[in-house]
Formats: C-alpha cells, structure tokens, sequence
C-alpha cells in the first residue's frame, strides 16, 4: 500500500480517536500517531514527514508488523518513544 493510503487511513481514524478521547483535533498539515512497544502514546506530526526516508521505514515496519489492523484504532509505530522522538527530532532540523 502506497504512503498517501497509508496517511488517508490515519488521518481518518486519529480524527476520530482525538474527539472521542477528548483531545482537539488534528491540526491542518499534521496528522496523529501512536508510538510505543507496551502502552502507545499519540504524537501529531506534520504530512512533510512522510516525504522523509527515515520516517518512511517505520511506516513500512509498521505495515509489516501490524497489517492494516492497528490495536489502538490508528496508525501505530512499533518503536520506543525514545527512537521515536529522536528521530522526530533529526527530522524537525531538516
């Protein structure tokens, strides 16, 4: 499955989850996330990512490791927090 069927299911099902949790929204350009290998805590990062190699193999990790199924009803990382956010944070200085 391509990477903008990928966010299209995502953006779908973390617009759902941040109202029914009680968060605000998704913001325009951004789309939310669930990252953890025990308990998942949910990021909002920006589409532009998705444009990153490096971001673009956890996605494929992902799709490989979960299937479309995703156990918290949207896209799901299967990484540490920590690998997580600082590949975020390599990211936010490109």
């Amino acid at each position: 499955m391509a990477i903008h069927q990928i966010l299209r299911r995502s953006l779908s099902a973390g617009k759902i989850l941040s109202s029914s949790k009680g968060s605000t929204d998704v913001p325009k350009g951004h789309f939310a996330v669930y990252v953890g290998e025990g308990e998942k805590r949910r990021f909002v990062i920006p589409v532009s990512y998705l444009n990153q190699s490096s971001f673009q193999d956890l996605l494929i990790q992902a799709e490989d490791e979960f299937g479309f199924d995703y156990p918290v009803g949207g896209l799901t990382i299967p990484c540490s927090e920590e690998v997580f956010t600082d590949l975020i944070s390599r990211l936010d200085r490109i």
